[in-house]
């Protein structure tokens, strides 16, 4: 029905020590009280609020939890890193259907990056792990743009991080559609000559590991600044593009993926469709009709709600 959105990137607020700072404590409680009172408008009567990674690794995550839920009245959730994957997972399944066979999912997010694959709703076997674009920005680089010795040790970095997973994920078997998700995996697209969003979300768009090689080369040369001026690329993630394309460039590469699709629906589309799911006697899916981009399958009876 709507959509509002607002750029926290909770990952660029921890301290030192692993603890969320006042500053990103503050900008949550008043991002959770404007959703709170954007939901009630609406006329919301079912609030799902959910917190991914960098609530679920702060040090003091249980102590901004409390503050969110007393000076809020909203108890958010924290989402452990394979839900998050398996979220992600079956939103991509919904939008492709059952016809896409066997898949393998990527998803980048400011503090970590998740991986799923399978054949069914349910993934065979997911991970997350602590590569997010907006992390790795924090931790590992100290110039901008950084230098090529930053960029390389990140390089290894990643490679050690990806290699036991990929090997995880290569015991499902080939997939028969390999899929990114994330305004990360967006961006880096798009520079690489996909669609605009102006085209829509059913116009098909492509990440190939020829075009990103080609993409990081020029990329990590250039300042955020000049990032910032890069059609696709928003001012407030213009500093993590190159992380997230070392990231997205590593992942390919464990994986032995020559090209990604770039799926529109992800996280908050997946924890949608499972509460809808879980609703009594409501979203019966009729698989036969879920073979189309965006087939989320007829809803035999449906509790019309406004999920917030």
């Amino acid at each position: 029905m709507t959509s509002e959105k607002d750029q926290l990137r909770l990952a660029e607020h921890l301290d030192d020590a692993g603890a969320l700072t006042r500053a990103g404590a503050d900008a949550l409680v008043r991002t959770v009280a404007k959703a709170s009172r954007s939901a009630e408008a609406a006329g919301c009567n079912d609030l799902l609020a959910f917190a991914t990674s960098a609530l679920r690794d702060a040090t003091n995550s249980a102590a901004v939890l409390a503050r969110v839920s007393s000076e809020t009245g909203v108890a958010l959730q924290v989402l452990p890193g394979e839900d998050e994957a398996r979220y992600t997972f079956l939103a991509v399944r919904r939008w492709y259907g059952w016809s896409a066979g066997r898949l393998l999912v990527l998803d980048i997010g400011g503090g970590s990056l998740e991986l799923a694959a399978g054949r069914d709703e349910h993934p065979a076997a997911a991970a997350s792990l602590p590569l997010g674009a907006g992390r790795l920005t924090r931790e590992w680089f100290r110039s901008d743009p950084p230098s090529r010795r930053e960029i390389d040790v990140l390089r290894q970095h990643l490679d050690a991080q990806l290699e036991p997973v990929a090997r995880k994920l290569r015991r499902v078997g080939e997939p028969e559609l390999a899929v990114g998700t994330s305004k990360t995996f967006r961006s880096l697209a798009r520079l690489t000559g996909a669609a605009p969003s102006s085209a829509g979300p059913r116009t098909r768009r492509v990440l190939t590991d020829v075009g990103l090689r080609q993409l990081a080369a020029f990329i990590t040369r250039m300042s955020s600044e000049d990032l910032a001026e890069l059609e696709g690329v928003s001012t407030s993630r213009a500093h993590q593009l190159v992380a997230g394309a070392l990231v997205a460039e590593a992942a390919m590469r464990a994986l032995n993926l020559t090209q990604l699709e770039i799926c529109p629906w992800a996280l908050r589309e997946g924890v949608i469709l499972r509460r809808l799911d879980t609703l009594d006697g409501t979203a019966q899916i009729d698989r036969s009709a879920q073979d189309s981009p965006g087939g989320l399958g007829r809803l035999t009876t449906y509790e019309a709600r406004c999920t917030g």
